[in-house]
Parts: structure tokens; sequence; C-alpha cells
């Protein structure tokens, strides 16, 4: 199939132009002039820029075992409908969780057929599982995922600082990625216990020095064994003082935020509202413009935080508490796979910070991440992965494609609109086109 869309606003790598891009056989075969197009392209209209699809690194799906949560088909239509081309799956909260290369069978078995978009996966590392990390790693697994502390399901327990360095050092062998939910569980058990509707005591119980604390011992662990590691989800602005020096000394450390941590802020969550809660929490105001100042280079010093992905983390109402509202009780996740490219745009746009900024931290640094070299741009041998998108319209955030309703960002006005959306040269319409991912696939 040969598909040609022409925009006068293409983002591609070198910057923003009119151009004409041409595709067949599910990649990009060239980029010409606007004008060097053939009978039946497609044109854009005046209002609407042309983006490559972007790349989701961190989305829990949450099948099999959870599928009520969410599952592969509600989770990659939801992504299709908000410009996303291809997610990257958590370990967790799947039962079993992907921990060794039969449960990444499992997985596979399960998604194959009901994908709306392309689907990679990410391995997990827990107590007792180094001896699958290469296994899984030859399986085609993009990296691995471990937790510092209680992950809130018991077939996922932590890595203490032993089996964190266990781990890295068997990575580093192979030069494998670890991805960590950095909070310390120390430091989180000498706070107050969360309790109740008030989102300030919440806060209170996961402070930001939990956020820190793990993250030093992430830090040294990653020096002392010449591995790779990542910091998922990082909300704490006061963290980046020590990532910077990190990075400035050598350490081989990536960082990514949320767009939740970039559009609210604690000031605003209303007591009671469980469909904010997620871990790390939602910070002050401060925090997120600190988190902001990070994704952008200053005078001198580079950015500190490399991409924005969604850590969509859904649930069944029930599981967030809404009836009683109480923050102690309700799952922590954000529902957001669908509105993330147009909750980051919103926040850019008013600090006066441009599209390709954020399609870069959207779309080619989490492909980077995972090791996805045929996705992240506009490029002829490229997939043919595109988006349709008007970035002066505005809508209000109603229903959505994911399994279900509970979002922090229902009823939320919102600027930039996705459109229309193709995966490998054909339109992204829900149906089941995706393919399954290994690292490195092109």
């Amino acid at each position: 199939m040969t598909l040609v869309v022409r925009a006068r606003r293409v983002l591609l790598p070198d910057g923003e132009r009119a151009a004409a891009v041409h595709t067949g056989g599910g990649v990009v075969t060239a980029v010409t002039g606007f004008d060097d197009a053939p009978p039946g392209v497609v044109t854009l209209g005046d209002d609407e820029v042309l983006l490559p699809g972007l790349v989701d690194s961190h989305v829990h799906v949450n099948e099999p075992g959870r599928t009520e949560w969410e599952g592969f088909a509600t989770a990659t239509r939801a992504a299709a409908a908000g410009g996303i081309t291809t997610i990257v799956d958590m370990p967790l909260n799947s039962v079993p969780a992907t921990t060794t290369p039969e449960a990444l069978r499992v997985k596979r078995e399960v998604a194959a057929g009901q994908v709306a978009v392309d689907v990679a996966f990410w391995g997990g590392a827990v107590p007792g599982n180094v001896d699958q990390l290469r296994p899984l790693h030859e399986a085609g697994v993009v990296g691995f995922k471990c937790f510092l502390l209680d992950s809130g399901v018991p077939e996922f327990p932590p890595l203490d600082d032993a089996g964190l360095r266990a781990a890295l050092v068997e990575l580093a062998s192979f030069d494998g990625l670890l991805i960590a939910h950095s909070e310390d569980e120390a430091v989180i058990a000498a706070a107050p216990e969360p309790a109740g509707g008030s989102y300030p005591a919440f806060l209170a119980s996961r402070p930001p020095a939990a956020e820190e604390t793990a993250i030093g011992r992430l830090v040294a662990a990653t020096r002392d064994t010449g591995a790779r590691s990542h910091v998922v989800h990082l909300a704490d602005g006061d963290a980046l003082p020590l990532l910077r020096a990190a990075r400035a000394s050598g350490v081989r450390v990536t960082v990514e935020t949320c767009p939740h941590y970039l559009t609210f802020a604690a000031e605003d969550v209303p007591d009671r509202d469980t469909a904010f809660k997620c871990c790390p929490p939602i910070r002050e105001a401060a925090h997120r413009e600190a988190l902001w100042g990070a994704l952008r280079a200053g005078d001198v010093d580079p950015p500190v935080i490399d991409m924005v992905v969604s850590d969509h983390s859904p649930c069944t109402p029930e599981l967030k508490r809404l009836d009683v509202g109480d923050f102690g009780l309700a799952w922590g996740g954000i529902a957001g796979l669908q509105v993330a490219l147009p909750a980051v745009w919103t926040g850019a746009r008013a600090r006066g910070i441009g599209l390709a900024e954020v399609v870069g931290w959207m779309s080619a640094a989490p492909a980077r991440l995972a090791g996805l070299p045929g996705k992240g741009a506009i490029a002829v041998g490229k997939d043919a992965d595109l988006v349709v998108f008007a970035p002066e319209e505005r809508f209000t955030v109603g229903r959505l494609e994911h399994r279900n309703p509970v979002t922090p960002y229902a009823g939320r006005e919102l600027t930039g609109v996705v459109r229309r959306t193709w995966l490998r040269g054909q339109e992204a319409d829900g149906s089941p086109l995706g393919r399954l991912l290994n690292r490195g696939d092109r």
C-alpha cells in the first residue's frame, strides 16, 4: 500500500517545513517538496501539522490477569486516538508478571490479534530472577522494570540494595537497561500514614525525600556497576540537582516525567477526588515548574529530563474508592494515555515552548530509550507512523477509549486535537493493525 501525505507544516528531524511524505510497504520512502506529490495525495488543512507517531514507553495494559483494569484492545485504541502509534507495556500489573520468558510468551499470545498500534514489552527485575534477565533480553524485551519499594501487587516485589546491584551487574554484562520506580521504603514508613480524604495529608505520606533517597541509591549503584538506568515518573523537582550532577559526572542515567506532573498541582487537587491519586504524588506547583524547566536546555546546562510518557495506570472505578474518597484506600494510578499529547502541548504552548520540542520528548526520546530504531521520526526508512494534529483546536475531555472512565482530566479544557493517525501507512482506526515488537526491530 502506498500513501502520500503533504502539509504546509511537517515536523521532520531537521525542523518544520512544508513537505510531502511518501510511503510504501509500511515505511517512509521519500520526503519531497510540497508540490512534488502524485494525484490522490492527502493534503492537510492549513490548521493542521503532520507529526511522527508518538511512542509511549510507560503503559500499564494489565492483561492478562487484570484485564478488567484495561487490556490490550482498549489501551491500543486509546493510544491510536491520541496519536500514539507505539506503546511499551509494563511488566506489572498483569498476572503473571513479565519476569520470565514464559510469562513474556503468555503475554504475547494474549496480545496477538487485538492490538491497534504496535506494542513492545518491558521485562521485570524482582528478587530471585537475575538468571532470567539475559533470557528475557534475548527474547526481545526492551529493558527491565524494578521497584525500590512495595509495588502494590504481591507478584512484583521490590529490590533491596543488594538485589538492585545484582541486577545492574547482570544487565551491564549485555548493556541492558534498568528502569526504576524510585521511592524509598524507609522514608515513607517514617512519614504519616495516608488515610481519609485530605489531599495534603496524602501528599505528606509520600514526601519528596522518598524520591531523592531512592534516586540517590539508584545513581550510586549505576555508577558503581557501569550499567544503564532510568528514573521513571519523576515528580520531585528537588531531585534535579542530584540527577544533573550524576549525568555531568558520566553516570548513565536517563529520566522521564509524565503529563500529570506537568499539568496538575497539589494546591489544586480537590479533597476526596481520588482520580488524582498516583505514586509518587502530584506535587506542588513549584515542583511542576521545575520539571518543565528541566526538560529544556539552559544557557550552560543540558536538559535533565529526557522525555514525557504517560504512566497510564488505570483500574476499575471501585478500586479508586470514589464512593468514600479515601486517598489511603484508593489505587494509585492516573489514566491519561489518550490525552497525553494535548495535555503536554497545552502546558508547553502556555510557556512558549514549540511543538517540535514536545514531539521530541514524546516520540524520538522514548523510541531511543526502548531501542526501537524504526520509530520516533518522519524519515526515510522509518515506519510510516503519521499523525494529523490541529494544534490550536480546543476541546473538553469527555468520553475516552480507555476501558474505565475515571481520569483527573475529565471535564478539563485542553488545546490540540488528533484528527487522524496512520500506522505504517494504514489508517489507525482501532482495528487490530498493530505488531508485537522486539527491541531493535525496524
